[in-house]
């Protein structure tokens, strides 16, 4: 029998437990091992999860999980990078194996929690700290395996698909289409995580390191938000083929990885486009499969629980095997060799503000030319003569150095009011 410990019984606590209990025949019947839920620790043990445990099972003391012998595998569903690390910390030095679905703490403390592991030799799990149900890293882990891996895309953040989704459906304000996904349950009280960027970069650093053979953090990600996405953005998007959505992306180009979150425009009839509301996908490109695509559910109590349940059915496995220990990342480490940000090049959407009135393109274009960026296509909505009207510029591929140089220049013209609107566009050039 496989004895497992979870700390934390919230939303994914109570998803993980619910599939421990009501699906533990199911799981014997798959793997030939019983899977024994043997405690949870929460600090709140009183109020209803509308899951009937059998007695003994919770407890308010993580000690009695963590000095339990018995207990083979610790599941942190806590949260933070604080307590989390410390608990994560104590099972590996008790020679447990962990499962976890917390990707701010493996973005932020990997590097330290896989070393502990491995010296230690255990397993950590992490499944569901990337995409929910999606089973993502055992698809870059294992299936993949064989591929250099090309580039990586994702929708990874349901909070913002959904905004990005309502926004292009009805024309909405960010600000309204926030309101609501806080009263459904989709935003949290303090969205910040999620609308600027940073959930996605934890799950991207988390992908990076295993595509790419080196430790990254969430410091090595360049981070954007959507807070200032507008409709009109996205409706310009649209007549030129695009729809917005919030993109994680790693590439590897000449030995160099570049790695960011922010608002991107894709082109409407890639697959990944399609993909709206609370959904999740990613896209892996791989020099001997090709190009991937990964769809489902990147939340929840269910999809997540699912996550961390097939983490400790692989664990206990290994466990009943003799083989237990096996290392989260290869022991063979390469160089994080990151490309600046200053060094990427993408092209990109130019929103200006800018006076109707002869010569302000001209302006605008010499000085995109003169900072060796070309221009695709231009769009002007109306005409407000000695007004400011939309001017909307699609580039072909150019340096981000560059772009910075220009709009700068761009902004401080006479007839150019408040900051351009800018949003960087993935897809083959025209």
């Amino acid at each position: 029998m496989i004895h497992v410990g979870i700390l934390g019984f919230g939303t994914v606590g109570t998803g993980t437990a619910r599939i421990l209990l009501e699906n533990r025949a199911v799981l014997k019947e798959r793997t030939g091992l019983d899977i024994n839920l043997k405690k949870i620790a929460d600090i709140d043990i009183k109020r209803d999860r509308g899951l009937k445990l059998p007695k003994g099972v919770l407890t308010s003391k993580a000690d009695e999980l963590l000095n339990d012998p018995e207990i083979d595998i610790v599941v942190e569903l806590i949260g933070g990078t604080t307590i989390a690390k410390e608990m994560v910390l104590r099972a590996i030095d008790k020679g447990k194996h962990v499962v976890t679905a917390n990707k701010a703490l493996l973005a932020t403390h990997g590097a330290e929690i896989f070393r502990a592991a491995a010296k230690k030799k255990v397993e950590i799990g992490f499944e569901a700290s990337v995409a929910g149900g999606i089973p993502i890293i055992k698809v870059v882990r294992e299936g993949l395996v064989a591929n250099r891996i090309r580039a990586v895309y994702g929708i990874i953040n349901g909070t913002t698909n959904y905004i990005l989704t309502k926004m292009t459906e009805e024309k909405a304000e960010f600000g309204d289409v926030l309101k609501e996904a806080q009263k459904l349950g989709y935003a949290e009280a303090d969205p910040t995580y999620d609308i600027e960027g940073i959930d996605s970069a934890h799950k991207l650093a988390i992908l990076a390191s295993l595509s790419y053979g080196a430790q990254y953090s969430i410091k090595d990600v360049h981070c954007e938000g959507i807070s200032w996405i507008t409709p009109m953005d996205i409706e310009f998007a649209r007549e030129l083929g695009y729809k917005v959505k919030l993109l994680a992306i790693a590439k590897e180009t000449g030995g160099k990885v570049e790695l960011r979150v922010h608002p991107t425009m894709v082109p409407e009839e890639y697959l990944i486009s399609k993909v709206d509301g609370v959904f999740n996908a990613v896209y892996v490109e791989g020099d001997a499969v090709g190009s991937t695509l990964y769809y489902g559910r990147g939340a929840g109590d269910m999809p997540t629980g699912s996550a961390v349940v097939a983490d400790i059915a692989d664990i206990s496995r290994n466990i009943a095997n003799g083989a237990p220990g096996r290392p989260s990342f290869s022991h063979s480490r390469r160089p994080k060799n990151l490309l600046k940000m200053e060094d990427v090049r993408s092209m990109y959407y130019f929103r200006f503000s800018a006076l109707d009135k002869p010569g302000v393109l001209s302006k605008i274009s010499g000085i995109l030319g003169k900072n060796n960026i070309s221009i695709v296509s231009v769009i002007q909505k109306g005409r407000r003569e000695g007004k400011a009207v939309p001017l909307v510029v699609l580039t072909h591929m150019a340096r981000e150095k560059d772009v910075v140089s220009a709009i700068r220049e761009i902004n401080r013209l006479s007839a150019v009011a408040g900051k351009t609107a800018i949003i960087r566009v993935e897809g083959q050039e025209s």
